[in-house]
């Protein structure tokens, strides 16, 4: 297959603001781009104005008169066995509906009957066991995977990876720049990403900026400047309410075990977390650690099989689960996936209240005064009635992140929550957890395969392996880790 040289001439996108303005750029065949910029700044849309997905002023042309292009989104989007979209948060907890969905290997013979070739890569990219499960049963990085399978076993002549190392452990990472750099002998790579997570196969860089091209350049030439970091984004003060919750243990797990039709996803956990603990769960993807999450915060049946305290009182003990979910701030990739993006950014962050998806009762006045001072914390007041959609996804993270924190929860449970932020935001947000922990003594159950994601307060790392769990403590000051 030959490979595709791209012209981008003047590429505009409108919609109710200006998401892209007069971009132009010559990739020669041979070529391969990484797209980078902050948060916000029109990465995606120009990947999906190139991959033909939306419709944009100016024009893109490649050597071949029709190229096959496939564009990798950030999530996967599949349909289940009854031809819809309309999957929820626990879907793929609950038995009984959660195998509306074909397997893994039914959805990879939509592309290709070579058996061989498929299981080379679900090897590569540690799927290969996960070949009958239905799809709703994958973790989030799982689908990640996934997602990367299909592309590859595709014959492309470019191919587009929007932020394709998001949620990724390390190994997988690592495994997923090779399939890259192998694959541009044949295609034409388009990147999305930061430039420390790139393939060595990339040659140039466009680095866009509040819609714009910065600058257009080998990628050996590509320096990376103070100026490249947005200036600080949070306003003033964190908005914290008063009032603690007395309690000692705010989880504590009892020999407790999690499977799905005879398959172990862990088994005999025991875990505590004090009052004022700061842990990191840590565990590759498909480890479970999305399951152990859900197990605390009751959205998994399992939890009440299973021998679970929550805030000093046994889970199934007359408590509801909204009595539960009032002292937890949540925040994951999936939850972000499934909430309702046409709601207002003002209600998202009011709806953390009451843990719904939406705000179903009028907010009091200081309810009401505390979602207008988060929306000036993150700068959002400007958009606090645009639907949660309009938003880039950075800006629909910030937005979920302060309806996890608007009701000051005494225990935080933080899923993966810098995906999408640039670095920049990356390091307030970190910032921001860190003096969250110490002003308030807040407890915090964290989540991330990024070292420098980890706030400095986590002191704790919980790791699931192999079905089960080793615990230490680290050392802050020589990062010595001691077995607890």
């Amino acid at each position: 297959m030959a490979q595709t040289s791209v012209i981008a001439k003047n590429i505009s996108v409108t919609r109710q603001a200006c998401l892209l303005n007069d971009v132009s750029f010559e990739l020669r065949e041979g070529e391969h781009l990484l797209i980078t910029g902050s948060s916000g700044s029109g990465k995606t849309t120009l990947a999906r104005a190139i991959a033909g997905k939306i419709f944009y002023k100016g024009s893109v042309s490649f050597k071949e008169d029709q190229p096959k292009i496939i564009f990798v989104e950030q999530h996967y989007f599949f349909k289940s066995l009854s031809n819809t979209t309309d999957f929820y948060y626990q879907q793929r907890y609950n038995s009984f509906d959660s195998d509306d969905a074909l397997t893994v290997a039914q959805e990879l013979l939509k592309i290709t009957a070579d058996e061989q070739t498929t299981d080379e890569l679900l090897v590569k990219l540690d799927l290969v066991h996960r070949k009958s499960d239905s799809l709703l049963h994958l973790s989030s990085g799982e689908h990640k995977r996934f997602q990367l399978v299909k592309a590859f076993l595709e014959d492309a002549d470019v191919l587009i990876f929007d932020s394709p190392f998001t949620g990724l452990d390390a190994s997988s990472r690592k495994v997923v720049m090779q399939l890259i750099e192998e694959r541009s002998s044949t295609s034409t790579i388009i990147v999305i990403a930061d430039i420390e997570d790139i393939s060595s196969t990339l040659t140039h860089v466009v680095e866009l900026d509040s819609a714009r091209l910065k600058s257009f350049n080998a990628i050996s030439e590509f320096e990376r400047r103070p100026d490249n970091l947005q200036p600080i984004r949070f306003n003033g003060a964190i908005p914290l309410q008063t009032g603690p919750v007395a309690f000692d243990v705010a989880v504590k797990f009892e020999n407790v075990s999690v499977a799905y039709d005879g398959k172990k996803v862990f088994s005999n956990i025991n875990w505590q977390v004090n009052r004022g603990e700061r842990w990191q769960l840590k565990g590759a993807n498909g480890s479970g650690k999305s399951t152990l999450i859900s197990l605390i915060t009751g959205d998994h049946p399992q939890a009440y099989a299973n021998d679970i305290f929550l805030f000093d009182r046994k889970r199934g003990s007359g408590e509801s689960i909204w009595d539960i979910k009032n002292k937890i701030g949540f925040v994951s990739p999936e939850l972000h996936w499934y909430y309702d993006k046409m709601i207002s950014v003002y209600q998202t962050i009011a709806s953390g209240f009451f843990d719904t998806v939406g705000v179903y009762k009028a907010l009091d006045k200081d309810q009401h005064i505390i979602v207008e001072q988060w929306l000036y914390f993150l700068k959002l007041q400007s958009k606090a009635q645009e639907p949660l959609y309009a938003l880039s996804t950075s800006e629909q993270r910030l937005t979920l992140l302060a309806r996890g924190l608007v009701k000051n929860p005494p225990l935080l449970i933080l899923d993966e929550p810098c995906q999408g932020l640039d670095e920049q935001q990356v390091n307030e947000f970190v910032g921001l957890i860190d003096e969250l922990c110490h002003q308030s003594g807040k407890t915090l159950i964290y989540v991330s395969h990024y070292e420098n994601e980890i706030p400095g307060c986590v002191d704790k790392v919980m790791l699931l392996e192999n079905g089960h769990e080793k615990k230490y403590s680290i050392n802050i000051n020589t990062s010595t880790a001691i077995a607890v």
